[in-house]
């Protein structure tokens, strides 16, 4: 099975999608911490207080939900979501989705929520071909992921479902002006006014939020080590590239 001190370089998820990816790991002693009480309150509140990859009655409401053709009441948890991105495919048959199941039983009992939080935010997918959030605060903000702020957060939060129709700013941000796909402009302004802030007012906070997981330092914490590799300071080479063939 998946061990805990291992971060692969490459997801399925990535492979499926193919080259060229733009992909940084990052360090969660080097994201902000605004960043990771986003990432709970819009995707997995229970993550560091559940026993389990999930509740066995949102999964079996998530079932009967799947089989009778009806929406989706709940969504996937992050444990859930991180063994779909490093195992499995882009599928949202039964059989896909029982395997998922399965792994992320196991990945609950191997993986603390801290490591399960760090794996999800490096694999996720934050736009077109684009991975991580090294290479989505760069390209889409300028900024290295420590430095996040509360509402740059909860817009990228927005980009999660959809990342494939999310474009950058020519001049910098997500972009959401003419033309932009109506879902996208919905989804990051819905999370970055709405759904995010109220999510971690009912938390208590970003600092109860990242307590949940074991977190109770912040990123600033860690200056020290921001020279090191994992801490992704300076922009990756991969999305400079990104931006400047979208230039022109």
């Amino acid at each position: 099975m998946f061990s805990m001190g291992v971060t692969l370089p490459r997801t399925a998820y990535m492979l499926e999608a193919g080259e060229p990816n733009v992909y940084q790991f990052v360090s969660i002693n080097h994201i902000s911490r605004h960043l990771l009480a986003a990432t709970i309150a819009h995707e997995d509140e229970q993550l560091g207080t559940r026993s389990g990859a999930f509740d066995l009655g949102d999964f079996q409401a998530r079932a009967q939900a799947y089989f009778q053709g009806k929406p989706d009441p709940s969504g996937s948890t992050i444990p859930q979501q991180l063994v779909k991105n490093i195992f499995l495919w882009d599928d949202q048959s039964a059989a896909r989705k029982g395997i998922e199941a399965v792994l992320a039983t196991q990945f609950s009992y191997t993986l603390s929520p801290q490591r399960a939080l760090e794996l999800y935010l490096n694999y996720a997918q934050f736009g077109p071909h684009l991975y991580g959030v090294c290479a989505a605060s760069w390209y889409y903000f300028g900024t290295p992921p420590w430095n996040m702020s509360d509402y740059q957060s909860a817009q990228l939060m927005g980009v999660l479902p959809l990342p494939d129709l999310v474009r950058r700013d020519p001049n910098g941000g997500i972009y959401l002006g003419d033309g932009v796909h109506p879902a996208v402009w919905n989804l990051v302004n819905g999370a970055a006014n709405v759904w995010v802030p109220r999510q971690i007012t009912g938390l208590g906070g970003w600092q109860a939020a990242v307590a949940t997981v074991g977190i109770t330092d912040t990123a600033d914490s860690h200056a020290d080590r921001r020279a090191d590799d994992d801490a992704c300071s300076t922009m990756p080479q991969s999305v400079k590239d990104r931006i400047q063939s979208e230039a022109g």
